[in-house]
């Protein structure tokens, strides 16, 4: 590919996700939240914040917290009902010429933008390349441009030079960081601060906190200014301030990182039997996740539900297919429950 395309839904469905191949009794390797349950401290700080419901909830607390988590300005934070809620504001807050999304990433960018009335082009990373970014596919003239870093489905972390490279007078540079903190280190974020660019974050992966919905944005005061005119008042809960808070605090950045390695650890454990089971790996997976690609896809997908465990299809992601699926990363003893029934039914 040489460039962006412009972009219909194209059969896709941008709004399916991997809670949509969970159900009762199955073992859940299609959903990307690494813990079942948010560990005890958080799960008390909560259950202490239930006393307070009755009055609106503020985010100032929060707000500070994540601005001395990062090392930015209270007037560069915004915090939302997830990351997800940001890119409803991006496409409600501006008005791009040329929004362009690069896949294969996230849907939700691009069914927002939709949603908004808004055009899309989409740049598609080749398979054959390892899904790596080259920023000569972005247009020139785009003015709005989405890349998730590490990316979701493929796991690929792109360097923080090449994602600089998009950077420009008069764009927009977007990076979903939603699972930043899961690489230790937090290696190749662009959250400390560059002009133009717009950092997502999401605390709902790491500290199982999916239902509750907390995530923020990182962003040059001008541009979180803009995203605030048009959030609306009182979306993020109480408990979703309350747990911003804690998990920004140095000790749950502490323990975050004490995660991301033993998630290093159990995704080399993951690859190394797929390897050994004929299934390549695609890419260089540095996520909590990992997409692979084999023959008959949609009817592996099918077997392997009958045998107790749900995957990710890949192919509601544009530049995918149905032989592409997406495995969560889990812990040792479910990933040997996983490839002894992979191989039973491959």
């Amino acid at each position: 590919m040489t460039g962006a395309e412009p972009a219909s839904a194209g059969g896709y469905d941008l709004h399916h996700h991997g809670d949509r191949e969970v159900g009762p009794g199955l073992v859940d390797l299609a959903v990307n939240v690494r813990l079942p349950r948010p560990p005890a401290w958080l799960r008390a700080e909560l259950a202490s914040a239930l006393d307070s419901l009755a009055a609106y909830p503020s985010t100032v607390e929060a707000v500070r917290a994540v601005a001395a988590r990062h090392g930015r300005s209270p007037s560069e934070v915004l915090v939302t009902a997830g990351a997800a809620e940001a890119f409803t504001l991006l496409a409600s807050a501006f008005r791009p010429r040329h929004a362009v999304v690069v896949h294969p990433q996230f849907t939700e960018p691009e069914a927002a933008l939709r949603a908004a009335g808004h055009a899309v082009s989409r740049v598609i990373l080749a398979e054959a390349d390892g899904f790596v970014l080259d920023p000569a596919l972005v247009p020139a003239d785009a003015d709005l441009v989405f890349v998730g870093n590490p990316t979701n489905p493929t796991s690929v972390l792109h360097p923080a030079s090449s994602l600089l490279s998009l950077a420009r007078p008069g764009r927009l540079l977007v990076v979903d960081e939603a699972f930043l903190d899961a690489i230790p280190g937090e290696a190749e974020s662009l959250a400390s601060g560059v002009p133009g660019v717009v950092v997502l974050r999401s605390l709902t992966k790491t500290w199982g906190l999916a239902g509750l919905r907390a995530g923020y944005v990182l962003a040059p005061a001008d541009v979180v200014e803009r995203l605030r005119a048009v959030q609306v008042p009182w979306s993020v809960s109480t408990l979703a301030g309350v747990a911003t808070v804690a998990c920004c605090r140095p000790s749950a950045v502490e323990e975050a990182e004490k995660l991301a390695i033993a998630a290093e650890s159990d995704r080399e454990y993951l690859v190394s039997g797929l390897t050994a089971a004929g299934v390549p790996v695609l890419g260089d997976p540095r996520g909590p996740f990992v997409l692979v690609r084999v023959p008959d896809g949609a009817s592996l997908r099918a077997r392997l539900r009958e045998a107790g465990y749900a995957v990710r299809r890949g192919d509601t992601f544009p530049g995918l297919g149905p032989d592409h699926l997406r495995l969560a990363v889990r812990d040792r003893a479910t990933t040997d429950a996983f490839l002894a029934a992979l191989r039973e039914v491959s």
